[in-house]
């Protein structure tokens, strides 16, 4: 199925952005494991919508209700989790107009042709960026339990529509909200405490997995590790990394190949970026076409949506990353580490 996605720590991401209640199913979570769903919610809150004039104007509380698979005391009893999230805040009159009339960006367009008019097109239905809510339950009870192991996963935005400064970064996301446009921008991830070996060669390498998730984020476009495009322009005198003995392990003296070799992990720090396209939803008149009666339309998309997705896409850029850095260290079961 292409809404679930690992082999141990496999979760399912249900629900549509207008529909009652989105949600998560999560089997592999062994017996006895504690969640602490204060901090889980407060990791759920960096997501939220309608917290300030840089997102959405959509209220939503976000709160995770855990509906199977613990007990009383918030630990796992060893069968599936699921968690929902109640959508109370859909205005879904706004999207009538839509039905037959493609939003440029969106996956409006290929949704009608794979499923016709039993596609569900409210807020962009099964395609919307509301899903990464319940990615982020996944992901935020993987982040407890690797925190518990030493290992962190912390992201940040780096560039948001062409600026690197942060004041000029929210002044850009305000000047494009001001003229009824969007920017885009990159994340950085930054995964620390993995120890050597973990991961896989070739197709199940440790990039694979974690690039399979991010670019189940919608709007994400491209992803790099460590120096990424930039080592096409190096030498290999320049873009390798020295090994040294440092306090009685093995390290490297520079981390350009952002902590992973051969799809595996080198005990040196996780290093990924991963870029956003501008929001597709923008105020300003667009071109399009009306697929039942076969005309070029202009389009003025209404609704509320954010400026930019940056800002509130870091939280689920760790979430994806820590999901699947969960999964590949149950893999290793017995491995060498």
């Amino acid at each position: 199925m292409a809404n679930s996605v690992g082999n141990i720590y496999k979760f399912t991401v249900w629900g549509q952005s207008h529909a009652p209640q989105i949600g998560v199913t999560i089997e592999g979570l062994p017996a006895g494991t504690y969640i602490d769903q204060e901090r889980l919610q407060s990791f759920l809150d960096r997501r939220r919508p309608g917290q300030n004039k840089y997102s959405t104007t959509r209220k939503e509380s976000d709160t995770a209700v855990f509906a199977a698979g613990l007990n009383d005391a918030s630990v796992t009893v060893g069968a599936p989790v699921t968690a929902y999230i109640v959508n109370s805040n859909t205005r879904s009159s706004d999207y009538e107009e839509l039905k037959y009339v493609p939003r440029p960006g969106h996956a409006d367009y290929p949704a009608m042709a794979r499923f016709g008019e039993a596609r569900d097109f409210a807020g962009g239905g099964q395609f919307s960026g509301r899903l990464t809510a319940p990615i982020c339950i996944a992901g935020g009870i993987a982040l407890q339990i690797l925190e518990k192991r030493g290992i962190t996963v912390t992201a940040r935005p780096v560039m948001i529509g062409g600026e690197t400064e942060e004041k000029k970064m929210l002044e850009a996301i305000e000047k494009a909200r001001s003229e009824c446009d969007s920017v885009g921008g990159i994340v950085e991830c930054v995964i620390e405490g993995m120890p050597a070996g973990v991961g896989e060669p070739m197709f199940d390498g440790i990039e694979n997995r974690i690039a399979q998730l991010v670019f189940g984020i919608p709007a994400v476009k491209g992803i790099e590790f460590g120096n990424g495009f930039r080592c096409a322009a190096l030498r290999g005198s320049e873009n390798n990394d020295p090994f040294v003995i440092s306090d009685g392990r093995v390290s490297t003296l520079s981390n350009n190949h952002g902590g992973i070799l051969g799809g595996m992990t080198s005990s040196m720090p996780i290093v990924f970026r991963a870029a956003f396209k501008p929001t597709p939803s923008i105020a300003s008149e667009q071109r399009s076409v009306n697929i039942k009666t076969g005309e070029n339309v202009s389009l003025r998309i209404r609704g509320r949506h954010d400026p930019c997705i940056v800002l509130r896409a870091v939280p689920v850029v760790e979430a994806a990353a820590a999901a699947a850095l969960l999964d590949e260290l149950y893999m290793c079961g017995n491995c060498r580490l």
